[in-house]
C-alpha cells in the first residue's frame, strides 16, 4: 500500500493518553496544601493542554484566586507529587495501540510533540510501553523558552527529527491545531480529548471520533 503520510505526530494528554485523573490527582494535591476545595476531574479536563503551571494557575482561580508568594512552592509540589503518580489512572485511548500497530506497518514514523515537560513525557510513556514506539518526543521545555505550542516550531522540529516528508498531526485542543497549521501540517482532531469547546470549532482540517479512524482517514487524503 503506498500510503500518503511519512509522519504522524500526536499531542499526548487528552490525544494518545486520557491522563485527566492523574492530573486532577496533583492539582488538588497542590490545592488542598493551600486549604483549596478539590476540584472534579470534569473541571480539571479542559485546563490541560499548555503545561502544568498553566494547569495549576487555572485550579488556583477557580477556588479563590492565584496565591502570591506561595505558588512557585505550590508549582514544585504539584509536580513532585504527579511524578510520583503519573501512571495510576493513565491509559491510552481506545483504538491506539491498534492505530500504532497499522501505521508501523505501513513503515509511518510516529513522533509525540506535548506541552508537558520533556521527562515527564518520556516517564509517562515509558511506564506505559509507548515510548519506544516514538522516533522522537519533543515536551514544551525541549526547544527552549517561546517554541511550545501553539508555535510551530516544535512541529517542524518534529519533521525534521523524522526525516521530512507530508506529515499529519494529531491533537485535542486550538494550541495542537494552530501549531499543526502554522507548520504546513494536516491538523486532525480527537472528538474524545480534553476540549474547551466543541471539536468541530477547533479549525482542524479533519475531526476523528475514535482511533480506529484514523489510518482509513489518512489513507483517503
Amino acid at each position: 500500500m503506498n500510503f500518503p503520510f511519512e509522519i504522524v505526530g500526536f499531542d499526548l494528554d487528552g490525544t494518545l493518553v486520557d491522563t485527566a485523573g492523574d492530573l486532577t490527582a496533583a492539582v488538588n494535591h497542590a490545592l488542598a496544601l493551600a486549604a483549596r476545595t478539590p476540584l472534579t476531574e470534569a473541571k480539571v479536563r479542559p485546563m490541560i493542554g499548555l503545561g502544568a503551571r498553566h494547569m495549576l494557575e487555572q485550579g488556583f482561580a477557580a477556588t479563590g484566586g492565584i496565591p502570591g508568594g506561595d505558588f512557585e512552592r505550590l508549582y514544585r509540589e504539584l509536580l513532585r507529587f504527579y511524578e510520583a503518580h503519573i501512571a495510576v489512572h493513565s491509559r491510552p485511548f481506545p483504538g491506539l495501540i491498534a492505530a500504532l500497530d497499522r501505521l508501523d506497518t505501513l513503515g509511518v514514523e510516529t513522533a509525540v510533540v506535548t506541552n508537558k515537560r520533556e521527562d515527564m513525557a518520556r516517564k509517562l510513556l515509558g511506564e506505559l510501553g509507548l515510548a519506544d514506539r516514538m522516533a522522537t518526543i519533543i515536551g514544551g521545555d525541549t526547544l527552549g523558552p517561546g517554541n511550545a505550542k501553539p508555535s510551530a516550531a516544535p512541529i517542524i522540529e518534529m519533521v525534521e527529527r523524522c526525516g521530512g516528508g507530508r506529515a499529519a498531526f494529531v491533537g485535542d485542543s486550538i494550541y495542537d491545531v494552530m501549531a499543526a497549521n502554522s507548520a504546513g501540517v494536516t491538523s486532525i482532531v480527537v472528538s474524545f480529548g480534553f476540549l474547551d469547546r466543541p471539536a468541530q470549532d477547533l479549525g482542524a482540517d479533519h475531526v476523528i471520533d475514535h482511533f480506529d479512524e484514523l489510518v482509513p482517514l489518512l489513507a483517503r487524503l
